[in-house]
């Protein structure tokens, strides 16, 4: 009986809200990856730079703890230690890893190159922004401050930190509503480059988009995607927008170039009273 008097929203977006490394700042999403693998490496196990990058997005703890539960991982931690990774080696690893990243983050707090003009294009549609973070206040107080010295301020800044459980979970993405006064939450679109991100904006009921160049998916720096033939570049980026759709994106985006063209097509069916 209440869907039948459930109200449809035929209105337009009124907020973006975006991740940051990988997304809006750091391209190629570097600044964690490294920091990962030296925690590792601090242990006495060595990790790959996929398996560093696989649970990106995540709160930096679980981030760490999945890592650790990686059958190769876990193999490896069992010869060196004989016995599993638990919650002590976890928190201990977590503690190494947050001064190893507040000392790195500043060297990759440079905005991606298509941000300017998309913030342009939200500001003049009269859009607010938020966004979300794995990482602690500790380094976005970093991170904010760089990217507000080449332009870039959110209108609310939400951390892992702040709510009950980061990524995949909804909770940063609501607190980000709540901060911006916005709903309902379709008239929202999160954008990010990982899964946990895409996964995210589907667990809040918001339009979810994945952004493949600058990502943590591709993990490449701008330098590197210019030395890729076109054929390489092009079958690098189908495998991404494949694992984002895969995760359930409503959309993919090559850069945030195309977000003009993104809200567009989403404010089009919005006003067809669809949602996510």
């Amino acid at each position: 009986m209440k869907d039948q008097f459930e109200k449809i929203y035929t209105g337009t977006l009124k907020a973006v809200i975006f991740d940051w490394a990988g997304t809006t700042v750091d391209y190629g999403c570097f600044a964690p990856t490294g920091v990962f693998i030296e925690v590792f490496r601090q242990k006495g196990i060595e990790i790959t730079m996929e398996e560093a990058r696989g649970p990106m997005g995540m709160h930096k703890r679980d981030h760490i703890r999945v890592i650790s539960k990686y059958p190769r991982v876990a193999a490896e931690w069992r010869l060196v230690y004989q016995r599993d990774c638990n919650e002590k080696d976890v928190e201990e690893m977590f503690t190494n890893f947050i001064p190893l990243q507040l000392a790195i983050i500043e060297e990759h707090a440079t905005i991606v190159p298509e941000l300017p003009e998309a913030l342009k294009v939200i500001r003049s549609l009269d859009m607010k922004i938020g966004s979300t973070t794995g990482y602690n206040h500790a380094m976005m107080e970093i991170l904010t401050h760089a990217a507000a010295r080449q332009g870039y301020v959110a209108d609310s800044v939400v951390c892992s930190t702040d709510v009950p459980a980061g990524r995949p979970a909804p909770w940063m993405a609501y607190k980000n509503a709540e901060n911006l006064g916005i709903y309902p939450l379709h008239a929202i679109v999160k954008i990010g480059d990982t899964i946990s991100d895409i996964e995210e904006g589907i667990n809040a009921g918001m339009w979810s988009v994945g952004v493949v160049m600058t990502s943590n998916e591709m993990g490449l720096t701008l330098k590197e995607i210019n030395m890729l033939d076109s054929h390489e570049l092009e079958n690098r980026k189908q495998i991404v927008r494949e694992i984002f759709l895969s995760a359930g994106a409503d959309y993919v985006i090559d850069t945030l170039a195309e977000i003009g063209e993104l809200i567009n097509q989403i404010n089009e069916r919005l006003a067809r009273g669809e949602k996510p």
